[in-house]
């Protein structure tokens, strides 16, 4: 095999098959090696946690941290630094070290449980990575589980970054990512693990949902200004809030504004944010449009989280990583949960850069996370009721660099005039801009926010089903047609699905880890498809007079 690695958890892998030489996102192999070694790791340190509970022990709270950071940190496009990898695998080590200690014989636990860091490990990394399973639908099933895993990380790490935990979510994670270590596990197991992952995305979302609106408030209608200032800033990009907040803290004052960037925008839709003069805008776009835009920003980049586009070496300098991202060659901030982190080199660095280059103007609209729409419950039941709101649309997800993703902005063009788009994530930057109106003072396109606040999505949809009295979530005028990228959209996913609903359409491709048989158990269970041409989907959704 000529492979040099072998990686298919994002929509834009190679040939929806599989990247073998180096990543589409520009992973390089050796760190894609290091990745998976990190995730086996990870997953054996998840068997002697999941053992330890068995037994009754308390697992502590900082080993939990570490393997949602883990996992997080090898989301797509959070983390390129092998070395920064190596030190997670490290200290994964030398953690599930101390807790075998307690543990007493561990001859049952798997081998990733008992491998103690010895030998070649990109060697080791070789034999342990995505195709070490060879069943075709087993591999699909557990890469399924630990990629809706690896989003539930995120959703876990950002609520604990405000200092928030849920013990049951945590020993859920470690319990089902340690299962897919387990070979008697049949593939019938597997598919009731993986809507069982559902669930706790569900309750993973609503523990982030209640760190963020505890800390912050309910998000609000807010206009955000997409133009700029004349003094130098720092454009935030990724989801942490936390790490927005303290570099607010730390900005005031000192002549440097702070903008947000691509997933980051729904921060402006917080309250307690809202008192910060210098707190200026949205700058640019989605992700994956970074590499123009933060060039023409001249100012410090800070990224939070993913998703990170290798830089060009005319700004590389300027891009600053914190938390579970990193970037080799980039200067990263330290700082864990509850540590109060250093930005003053970032300060200082924007101090002695031009002011951003200005890319528009005027204002974008959003803050309609499940608080504010359930405000105006009642004037939009009324507009069901009346007809003027014939249907939602449920466009959440993700953006990225594909053609293909222009169909969504030309199927948010063609939707009829008495259809609402209920969004989140930074799929709305294919059609947030298009100024599509309202419906008797009803923006056309409702945003919750991040990817990061799909909870409001649900929680709309459960609260529609309740006002209009309906005994099954699929008997709403809501259509589901969900752009993913990345793992946080497969969490999102699993927990529509553990929540009901069907007849999900997937796009721009279907995910390249679903084989066959999953895929069909998903199809024929749950109505899950992909789409097609535009003027193909509005008759389908619509009918033909569409």
């Amino acid at each position: 095999m000529n492979e040099k690695m072998f990686c298919y958890q994002c929509q834009e892998t190679a040939g929806c098959k599989g990247c073998t030489m180096v990543g589409v996102c520009g992973k390089q192999p050796d760190v894609a090696a290091m990745q998976d070694l990190l995730v086996w790791t990870s997953k054996g340190l998840a068997a002697v946690t999941t053992a330890l509970r068995q037994q009754g022990q308390a697992v502590p709270a900082d080993v939990n941290h570490l393997l949602t950071l883990n996992l997080f940190t090898t989301i797509t496009n959070a983390n390129f630094d092998r070395a920064d990898i190596e030190a997670r695998i490290t200290a994964t080590l030398d953690t599930k070290r101390e807790l075998m200690a307690r543990l007493g014989d561990a001859a049952a636990l798997p081998e990733a449980a008992r491998w103690d860091g010895e030998g070649d490990w990109m060697a080791r990394a070789r034999t342990v990575g995505v195709l070490s399973t060879e069943n075709e639908d087993i591999r699909s099933l557990r890469e399924l589980i630990t990629y809706g895993l690896k989003g539930l990380s995120a959703y876990s790490k950002h609520a604990n970054a405000l200092l928030q935990d849920d013990e049951e979510v945590d020993a859920f994670l470690q319990r089902a990512l340690a299962a897919t270590l387990d070979d008697s596990l049949t593939a019938d197991d597997l598919v009731a693990l993986t809507l069982e992952t559902g669930k706790y995305g569900v309750q993973g979302m609503a523990l982030l949902d209640k760190a963020n609106t505890t800390a912050y408030g309910n998000p609000e209608i807010t206009k955000v200004n997409i133009g700029v200032g004349k003094n130098p800033g720092i454009l935030v990009s990724g989801h942490d809030l936390r790490d927005l907040e303290m570099l607010l803290e730390q900005t005031a004052g000192t002549g440097v504004d702070v903008y947000t960037h691509s997933e980051m925008l729904p921060a402006h839709y917080y309250p307690a944010f809202k008192k910060y003069p210098h707190f200026v805008g949205n700058y640019g776009n989605a992700w994956w449009k970074q590499k123009e835009e933060f060039e023409s920003f001249h100012g410090p980049v800070l990224m939070t989280t993913n998703c990170i586009v290798p830089p060009k070496d005319s700004y590389k300098d300027r891009l600053y990583t914190t938390g579970a991202a990193g970037y080799p060659g980039c200067v990263h901030i330290p700082g864990g949960i509850g540590e109060q982190k250093d930005f003053s080199a970032l300060i200082e660095h924007a101090k002695r850069c031009a002011p951003p280059e200005e890319l528009e103007t005027g204002e974008i609209v959003g803050g309609f996370a499940h608080a504010q729409v359930l405000a105006l419950a009642d004037k939009i039941v009324d507009a069901v009721k009346s007809g003027a709101i014939k249907k939602f649309v449920v466009m959440a997800g993700c953006d990225g660099r594909a053609k293909s993703r222009e169909y969504y902005t030309e199927f948010a063009k063609a939707l009829p005039r008495d259809t609402v788009i209920l969004t989140a994530g930074c799929a709305k930057y294919k059609y947030n801009k298009l100024d599509l109106g309202d419906i008797g003072g009803i923006p056309r396109v409702l945003d919750a926010g991040q990817c990061n606040d799909s909870y409001s999505l649900a929680v709309i949809a459960l609260k529609l089903k309740e006002v209009f009295g309906l005994e099954d979530i699929n008997d709403l005028p809501i259509i589901y047609n969900i752009a993913w990228y990345e793992q946080k959209a497969v969490i999102v996913l699993l927990a529509l699905l553990y929540l009901g609903v069907k007849n999900i359409h997937l796009g721009p491709t279907l995910p390249a880890f679903l084989s066959p048989n999953v895929a069909k158990v998903l199809v024929d269970n749950f109505g899950i498809a992909g789409i097609g041409t535009v003027e193909e989907d509005m008759k389908l959704f619509f009918g033909e007079n569409a």
